[in-house]
């Protein structure tokens, strides 16, 4: 109030001036405009606060996002990791040329069949199961190429890599018309294969004993019968040089 008193005009009298200003001060439009003006400075005060509230509460997700799409990522690579048979045993096998690993294994008729019984024939190993599905689609096309192509020199032999019993096994092949021999697997023989992680599991050898082809899952006849044709000549071609 001092300070208007100092700037008032002289010819002006003073009083009439300290009456206008006090009653300005006194204006409740001035009162409203300090309140609003209080509001403003407030509001502009809490907005840092609440846009770091606001990103304290998108960062968790932000993270949790992330994270998620990390997962999906690392599994699907996973799969498609075993989907092409990664591994020291399966890469062996990718590559056509190599020899198919040797085994001896039970039938279900009680006699030790080795693979290299049926050198000179070429052979569809067929890794299954009495409770793999696709398994029950295959099997009668391996009966009808079997007696398509046996006496040409094909021999189908099925590998049953399950829990059930030889009696459940054996009545299961029975049941399916199966006209090749059925072993029972073992562990070490799938991990000689690349570790048979998809049932059906299919490989063609040919005549010489070595990997033409493989298959894994079920695919479609005429896809079986082309890995047949290749292995059945792969030994005639040589046998020719």
């Amino acid at each position: 109030m001092e300070s208007i008193r100092r700037r008032a005009n002289p010819l002006v009298d003073n009083s009439t001036v300290n009456e206008d200003v006090e009653m300005e001060d006194k204006s409740p439009l001035t009162a409203q405009d300090s309140a609003a003006q209080e509001r403003a400075i407030q509001q502009s005060s809490e907005s840092p606060t609440s846009i770091n509230k606001s990103n304290a509460k998108r960062n968790p997700l932000v993270i949790l996002v992330v994270a998620v799409v990390v997962a999906l990522m690392l599994f699907a690579g996973f799969h498609l990791a075993r989907r092409s048979g990664s591994g020291p045993a399966a890469g062996s096998l990718d590559a056509n040329g190599k020899m198919a690993p040797d085994f001896a294994l039970q039938s279900v008729d009680g006699n030790t069949v080795h693979l290299s019984d049926f050198r000179g024939k070429a052979v569809l190993l067929n890794f299954w199961a009495t409770w793999c599905s696709p398994c029950k689609i295959e099997m009668p096309w391996f009966v009808e190429l079997q007696q398509q192509y046996g006496p040409q020199g094909l021999q189908v032999v099925g590998v049953a890599m399950d829990d059930a019993s030889t009696q459940d096994i054996a009545k299961f092949a029975k049941d399916m018309g199966v006209n090749y021999p059925i072993l029972i697997g073992k562990e070490s023989v799938g991990d000689a294969y690349g570790g048979v992680q998809f049932l059906p599991t299919t490989y063609f050898i040919g005549r010489d004993g070595k990997v033409v082809g493989h298959e894994f899952g079920l695919k479609s006849r005429s896809e079986f019968e082309d890995n047949i044709k290749k292995a059945l000549s792969q030994g005639q071609v040589q046998a020719r040089r």
